[in-house]
This record gives structure tokens, sequence and C-alpha cells, in this order.
């Protein structure tokens, strides 16, 4: 099975966590993202893959500044676990990204097949 998802673009791992006093949050923002996901998931009625799974990630920032490719994958990746794309990050196997041109707004494209 394979499913393809356009998603907005996600916050930096540097914005998605907050500290308040001894404890670790995800913040306002990651919490709105991680919302936002669910709602897409949610509304195109997808259910969690199983099995062994192969993710094919293409995001396309906001803008032109420099971005770390490698710290939006948590908050992503996370989020579309609690939107019930598949039951745990575990079960990936193979993870491929890829940085588009920048989009106005931002934009991910993610594609999750079972192998």
């Amino acid at each position: 099975m394979k499913l393809e998802l356009k998603l907005p673009y996600p916050p930096s791992v540097n914005h998605y966590w907050r500290r308040v006093g001894s404890r670790t949050l995800i913040s306002r923002g990651g919490r709105a993202f991680r919302k936002t996901v669910c709602s897409i998931l949610s509304a195109r009625g997808v259910k969690p893959l199983a099995g062994p799974l192969e993710v094919e990630i293409t995001v396309y920032p906001p803008d032109r500044r420099r971005r770390d490719i490698d710290n939006i994958l948590k908050s992503l990746l996370d989020a579309i676990e609690h939107g019930g794309a598949y039951h745990d990050d575990s079960q990936i196997k193979s993870l491929h990204v890829e940085k588009g041109k920048p989009a106005p707004g931002g934009k991910t494209i993610i594609k999750i097949e079972e192998i």
C-alpha cells in the first residue's frame, strides 16, 4: 500500500520543543502543526500502515533562508505517526529526504510505502 500526502512545512526541531521549568513540552507552533497534520490525515481517511516502511520526503521551504534539512524530521514524522499513518516510526526502514526550491508558505510532499 502507498500513501502520498501534501502537508505544510514543518517546524524546525529548534522551534518544536519548549522548556517550562524542568519539563520539556511541544511548543504552541509544534502542537498547531501536529493538529493540522492530524486533520489532513483524518479528512483523507488514512488508516495506519502495518509493515516495514519506505518514506520519501521533499520539503519546499517558505523562503531562501538557510535551513538544515534534518531539523524538520522529528516534528514531521511524529505528527504523521500521531495522525495515524503508521503505528510507530520504528517501522521506517528507508528514509529519503530532499530539499526542493522555495514555495510560497512552504510545503512538504511525503510518500509512504509498505515494503
